[in-house]
This record gives C-alpha cells, structure tokens and sequence, in this order.
C-alpha cells in the first residue's frame, strides 16, 4: 500500500499561459477545476471532449528524476498539470477510483508529453517526459482540493 500527498494545486485560467498556484482549487463533477482554462472549456486541447482533461495530475518525483538523470529543471507549475502529487504510483489508477483530500478522482488514462508542453515551457524536456507524463483524472464526487491533502485509492469502490 501507497501513501500519497498532494505537494501543490495549479491552474492556469487561458490557454498557453503560465499555471497560477493557488492555495486550494474546488473541483467540480463532469467540468473539473474552477478557473482552471479546461473548466471553461478554452484550454489548447478542449476539442478533444470527454472527462480526461477534467484534473490532470504529475509525480514529484518525475521532477526530482528528470533533473537528476537528464539535468533538466522543470518546475512544478511548468509540467502543466493541476495536481502535484507525492507518493503516488500515477499508473497504477488508470480506470481506478481515488481520494484526494475530500475530492473523489476517477483515473482516465496516462498522459505521454507533447510537443505543445514543450513549446509552452521552452524547454526540451519530451525525451525525458516519454511514459512518465501523468495521470488524466475524472471528478467524480467534488469539493475542495489543497496542498497537503492525502491521496489514497478508494478500495471501497475498486
């Protein structure tokens, strides 16, 4: 068993711009983060409907990896994803249903890096991104999500 926490909540209200960190972020069933630009519907990949760009989320240690293996600083607002986790095996929750703090998250699928990531934060990082880009989420059942916060399967559901 896993224990995993949530190091830092980000969102970024247009698309392309830098993500904004905030102190906590009310997620919302069937739309995802408020203000986030995916809520509204204006983000870079909004034509692609569906749940899986609802809350995105991203290990810390891919972060932590990257720049001890490839020498490449990404920071935590600059990988583009909302949730910022600690101690949670991201693939292991595609088609799973998980806690973060009091929010209910469904794993979609695995995000893979983009050229437009790259081309947002100017840096070449897609070769080191490759398999290890995240988690696309689904907000099942909403509320508040803050740093801080513990994320653990919902082995009730699953």
């Amino acid at each position: 068993m896993w224990n995993g926490t949530i190091e830092s909540v980000h969102i970024a209200p247009k698309a392309s711009i830098p993500m904004k960190t905030v102190s906590e972020v009310r997620a919302i069933p069937g739309r995802g983060l408020e203000g986030d630009r995916y809520f509204k519907e204006i983000g870079f990949f909004s034509h692609n409907k569906g749940p899986k760009r609802q809350v995105t989320l991203f290990e810390t240690e891919v972060l932590e990896t990257i720049l001890r293996d490839h020498n490449k600083n990404l920071a935590s607002n600059e990988c583009r994803m909302n949730l910022i986790t600690r101690g949670v095996p991201l693939t292991h929750l595609v088609g799973k249903t998980f806690r973060a703090g009091e929010v209910t998250l469904r794993g979609v699928e695995l995000n893979e890096p983009c050229e437009h990531l790259q081309e947002v934060v100017g840096k070449p990082i897609l070769s080191s991104l490759i398999h290890r880009c995240g988690l696309f989420a689904e907000v099942i059942d909403g509320g508040i999500i803050r740093p801080g916060d513990k994320i653990e399967e919902d082995i009730s559901i699953n």
